[in-house]
């Protein structure tokens, strides 16, 4: 399944990360996603292939249209 997600929105994974948290915003999609962890403000460069596979649900963030 491919996801569509963009920057600003919140992606909830299957699985927690080890502080506890399963929430992570994203700062930067291309063939590397860069999340940060929304509990402890971790940032991680995922490949995108890998990180898809882990997605329970996407959280739509603030839309800016100017």
């Amino acid at each position: 399944m491919i996801y569509n997600f963009s920057v600003g929105d919140t992606l909830e994974m299957k699985k927690k990360h080890p502080c506890g948290g399963k929430h992570f915003l994203v700062l930067y999609a291309a063939s590397d996603v860069k999340i940060r962890c929304l509990s402890c403000s971790r940032e991680m460069i995922l490949p995108r292939i890998k990180l898809e596979k882990s997605i329970k649900l996407i959280i739509p963030g603030e839309k800016n249209d100017r």
